[in-house]
């Protein structure tokens, strides 16, 4: 459940970006994800996993990026953007290059 509108108005504009640092990165694709507090959402229930060392959001492509010590339990990446209201959709197989 998303806490925004239909409308894809929120009631924060907080965004969530954690600094990355060396490890694995991944990256995953999310739907539901609509304003800042989707990513403040997201965001805080990755950085919470163990082994998680940055998490980048970006709401306007739904990717995700987790940066961890070792390879992430894709399981519990999972369940934590489910707990969060979202939905993992699956890992990302490329990520889209900016021009």
């Amino acid at each position: 459940m998303s806490c925004c509108s239909p409308e894809g108005t929120c009631s924060t504009g907080r965004t969530t970006e954690a600094a990355s640092v060396t490890g694995a990165t991944t990256v995953y694709a999310v739907s539901g994800m609509t304003c800042g507090h989707c990513e403040q959402a997201v965001g805080s229930a990755l950085s919470a996993l163990e082994g998680v060392t940055g998490v980048r959001v970006d709401v306007a492509t739904g990717l995700v990026t987790v940066t961890s010590r070792g390879e992430p339990d894709d399981a519990l990446v999972r369940a934590a953007v489910d707990e969060a209201g979202y939905e993992l959709t699956g890992r990302a197989d490329s990520v889209p290059a900016r021009h």
